[in-house]
This record gives structure tokens, sequence and C-alpha cells, in this order.
């Protein structure tokens, strides 16, 4: 197995930092520092220590989080809390999630040490199709679907790829503003009575920054609640409450 591989499935680190610390000097195998991540190692014989700490096995770990509004994807922030404050109960070194989720959206997350398993959902060759609950301030006409459904250009390099969208409500801000509390969405502070509101599902297959909200905004709507609901075909297990996770 590679060596930055075996430290990531241990907990050591995310692949990234796995492989910084070996080019840091940190990984010495059989007592001898090692510098190159791609080095195979045998795991049952070799003697692997990482800032000098012997490895002394491997467990891919995989947790579902039902991640709530309000706290960052990070292991640490200053300000806010983070998704890594709700797993008080077990040992979270070496564990990190699997792609991000803005503060404000809530939803499915992943929590693992599978350096593999990252790369697989999350690597933009893979096209791995991530789905998404939304409300919305403005009306998606069939020009808005048209432009979500062949791409468009929200200032990147290039056009985001393709999307699919379901629209499942849409009205006056007072007709819906009942369903829109009871799905999640509370935090409208604007006086937009006779603003029109939209909700649906919108499924991408890449994960460029803020990419939901900029799509919408780019066919002039403004995202007030957003929900991940699912990562290819793992979805997320509503019996799960916000805050809450279980091993998978």
């Amino acid at each position: 197995m590679r060596l930055d591989k075996y430290l990531s499935l241990a907990q050591a680190g995310t692949r990234k930092k796995v492989k910084a610390g070996i080019y840091n000097g940190e990984v010495t195998v059989n007592g001898e520092v090692v510098r190159v991540p791609a080095l195979e190692i045998d795991e049952n014989r070799d003697i692997i220590c990482h800032k000098g700490k012997e490895i002394s096995g491997i467990e891919r770990v995989c947790y579902m989080f039902h991640k709530p509004q309000g706290c960052v994807t990070a292991k640490s922030d200053a300000e806010y809390p983070t998704v890594f404050d709700y797993f008080k109960d077990i040992d979270t070194t070496g564990l990190f999630a699997v792609g991000r989720l803005d503060r404000n959206t809530e939803g499915l997350l992943l929590i693992t040490n599978d350096g593999d398993l990252n790369h697989r959902l999350m690597d933009p060759g893979q096209h791995v199709e991530k789905t998404y609950y939304f409300w919305v301030f403005g009306a998606i006409d069939a020009e808005g679907i048209q432009a979500i459904q062949q791409g468009m250009d929200i200032g990147e390099e290039e056009r985001t790829s393709p999307a699919k969208i379901e629209i499942v409500k849409s009205g006056l801000y007072t007709e819906l503003k009942k369903e829109m509390e009871r799905d999640g969405c509370h935090a409208v502070k604007r006086n937009l009575h006779r603003q029109d509101v939209t909700a649906g599902f919108l499924t991408i297959s890449e994960g460029k920054k803020h990419q939901v909200k900029r799509m919408m905004r780019h066919i002039g709507c403004y995202v007030v609640y957003l929900k991940r609901m699912a990562i290819g075909d793992l979805k997320l297990d509503e019996a799960l409450r916000a805050g809450e996770y279980r091993k998978i």
C-alpha cells in the first residue's frame, strides 16, 4: 500500500496533509525518514511512525452527519462552532469532512478517514451528483430552467455543467410562509410579503464555491434555504435530526 494512503486511513490526516507531512520529514519507515508519499510499504511488517508516534493499524470509518445551519465545515474556528463540535463521543483525530457545506447550508455531510472515498466522491473528474433542496426568493421561469439545464457562466473559467432542476412549490411569500418555516427556513427577516418564492430540488455534478447560490443569482433568485439531500446514491437519513450522526 502507498505510504500516504496508509497514513490517511490510519487517521493521520487527509491525503493532502499527509503528503505535506511526508515531504516535511514527519514520517519514518523502520526508523528512516521517508519523503516519498508514493512509497510502497508493507503495513503488516513495516514500522511506520508519524510525528514520532507509531501507527498501529488502520480502520476505515465513515459517519453520515446531518449538518445543522450555523456551523462551519472545519476542524476549528475562532468565531463559529464547527461540524466536529458535534462529535463529542468519538476521537476525531484523522477524520475530515468529505467536501464542504456553507455555514448556513444544512444536510448530508460525510465525516471519514478514507481518502479514497473522498477522492471518488469529490474529484471533479468523477462527476458525482449532489442533490439540494432549496427555497429562493424569486420565480424560476422556463428560461431560468433552461439556463440551469444547459449550463451557465457564473464567473469561473468554465461554464457550469448541465444540471437538473425540479420545481415543487411556487407562489407568493404570504401564501407559502408557513410551508417555508415547516421545511426549516426560519431566517427570513425582510418584509417581502408580495415577493415570489420557489422551492425545488437542484442536482449538480461539480462543486464550485457557493455554486448553487451563484447559479440562482444568475437567474434572478436569492437563496434563503439550502439543504443537501444526497451525494450520488447516498441519501440523507431523515431520521437523523440536525446535529446527529451515525456510522455507515
